[in-house]
């Protein structure tokens, strides 16, 4: 572990634990640090992106915000990977559902990441590259899943870079592929981790139904999310 600082990242001293969770929301990642954490320390608050470490069962364990978007969490695992020695990390969020049978509140465990972001280029491969999740950390999650009962969903979830489409009907052709779930960041977080050679996962809880429409509140966002969290702390 290092505790040196960038230009988005500045611990004053306190240590990034290995395995982080990374909700999108800097005041989730409060929630959890203050909810499910022993002898939390914060770590940063540069731009409002609030960052804590704390202990998880006598492990230590960091969570931290990356706003919404590839980009910005791109750069905010880029750095902890990089600078701080991060080794896991885990994604936690909400994401919109497009498969029949999906429910709010189900757990979405993502294998693999579509993309309609033009991020992955930068990698120079010369085709179509698949940002996939790790493997280990898939299966302990499903398996920390499937011992707490919890309704899960495993396979191809879509990181978009639009929240407000114009174009209405451009979700169905991922419908039709299969992909369980739209959110915007994991594809940008599994080529990073994949590039640097350590693992990342991204869960989820189902916030919004995008057949039925179905949606969540801004603050069961927030705060409501108790099982994606406590499968994302049986990884560290």
């Amino acid at each position: 572990m290092t505790t040196t600082s960038t230009p988005h990242i500045d611990p004053h001293g306190v240590e990034i634990a290995e395995t982080i969770l990374l909700p999108g929301d800097p005041l989730r990642a409060k929630f959890i640090a203050e909810t499910y954490l022993d002898d939390v320390r914060q770590f940063n608050e540069v731009r409002g992106m609030l960052g804590f470490t704390g202990t998880y069962r006598g492990t230590p364990v960091s969570v931290m915000g990356t706003g919404m978007g590839i980009p910005s969490i791109s750069l905010y695992t880029y750095e902890l990977i990089h600078f701080f020695g991060v080794k896991n990390l885990v994604r936690v969020g909400s994401c919109g559902s497009l498969q029949e049978g999906m429910e709010l509140y189900d757990v979405v465990i993502a294998q693999g990441a579509s993309t309609d972001s033009n991020y992955l280029h930068q990698f120079g491969v010369p085709g179509t590259y698949a940002p996939l999740s790790s493997y280990r950390l898939l299966e302990q999650a499903k398996r920390a899943a499937d011992e707490r009962g919890q309704r899960t969903h495993v396979g191809n979830v879509l990181s978009s870079d639009i929240f407000y489409n114009a174009n209405s009907e451009a979700l169905e052709p991922w419908k039709r592929l299969g992909i369980l779930a739209v959110e915007m960041e994991s594809a940008g977080l599994f080529a990073n981790a994949a590039a640097a050679g350590v693992d990342a996962l991204a869960i989820f809880t189902v916030s919004d139904n995008l057949l039925t429409h179905a949606q969540t509140t801004p603050q069961e966002r927030q705060t409501a999310f108790g099982a994606m969290i406590e499968i994302a702390l049986e990884l560290a």
